[in-house]
């Protein structure tokens, strides 16, 4: 299967925004279980454990990645349906990101924005979100799951080439 990416880069006064949404034919509330229930959340990207609320740390199982490992991710804000911030820190440094909603006659947008300190990695990172929102296009669809292969090495160009416009 051939897939394209969507990824955009939004230079901001603190870092850069890498931005990339899906559209999904369903109200908001159902988007948002999709995105914050555990057992839902395992289909796409992986169960979580513990208190899911602003401030709370919850720990978050890979299931797609390698080993399949635990991961902490910090609550930063969690405003039923429209917003859910996260972050994380690992030997890569720090990971912010933003998951949008915005419903208009039952249709609803998810943009998802990894607020990026630096540029560095975007031609590994853009692919890999790619790759896990279409993860979440399947979950929801019931369509066929993507294949890592897809999306890297070939869409790494693409996000070099958003670092690389001034």
């Amino acid at each position: 299967m051939t897939r394209f990416p969507t990824g955009r880069l939004f230079r901001t006064s603190e870092g850069s925004d890498l931005v990339l949404s899906r559209t999904f034919r369903a109200p908001a509330e159902d988007v948002w279980a999709s995105i914050t229930e555990p057992d839902r959340t395992a289909r796409w990207f992986g169960p979580w454990e513990g208190h899911g609320a602003p401030g709370q740390t919850i720990k978050v199982r890979l299931v797609f990645e390698e080993q399949s490992p635990w991961y902490e991710m910090r609550i930063e804000a969690c405003e039923p349906p429209k917003r859910l911030a996260v972050s994380s820190l690992d030997e890569s440094g720090a990971w912010r990101i933003e998951l949008l909603l915005e419903e208009h006659d039952g249709t609803t947008e998810l943009r998802f924005v990894h607020h990026l300190d630096t540029e560095d990695m975007i031609g590994e990172i853009g692919p890999g979100w790619e790759y896990y929102l279409d993860m979440l296009v399947a979950a929801r669809d019931g369509s066929p799951t993507p294949h890592f292969d897809d999306y890297y090495p070939s869409m790494q160009a693409h996000f070099l080439g958003l670092s690389q416009q001034g």
